[in-house]
């Protein structure tokens, strides 16, 4: 007995497949991640044993990174934080878009240095290297500003 929708449907199918397949290798764009880093600073702290660090990352290649870890010679540790509906949280990263950006602001996504050597103050800088799961290494000089200061955000 001869099914011709069986036929057919299995042709659908297998055009279906080879359509999937040819469109996973255009169009992807997967440019390499190219990542800078702006608006870096870090309010002088009030305590003499955290402060908290903001800055700015731009992705303007066409695949994803994620910002894994951050160390600081200023700090015993320096931990990443999110901020969903008023409460912070460690993370172990966080994603950088592909033709995107991650934000670190007050009141927001943020680092956290921990265990300060000594209090930072303001006029200094303090050397942080940013670890991202592709790009490697980013070091940044992050200036210490006024524990009142607010970055001037037009960009």
């Amino acid at each position: 007995m001869r099914r011709p929708g069986a036929r057919g449907a299995a042709l659908a199918g297998a055009l279906t497949a080879a359509l999937v397949l040819a469109g996973c290798g255009s169009g992807s764009g997967g440019t390499a991640a190219e990542l800078s880093v702006s608006a870096a600073y870090m309010p002088q702290p009030v305590s003499a044993s955290m402060a908290a660090g903001f800055l700015t990352i731009t992705n303007k290649g066409g695949t994803k990174d994620e910002l894994t870890s951050v160390t600081s010679d200023a700090a015993g540790s320096v931990t990443v934080h999110e901020t969903v509906g008023g409460a912070m949280r460690e993370v172990d990263s966080l994603e950088v878009p592909a033709g995107g950006r991650l934000q670190l602001a007050s009141g927001g996504n943020h680092l956290m240095f921990e265990k300060l050597k000594r209090k930072p103050l303001q006029g200094e800088k303090v050397t942080v290297e940013l670890h991202f799961a592709d790009s490697g290494t980013v070091e940044v000089e992050m200036p210490v500003e006024s524990a009142t200061y607010t970055p001037n955000t037009g960009s």
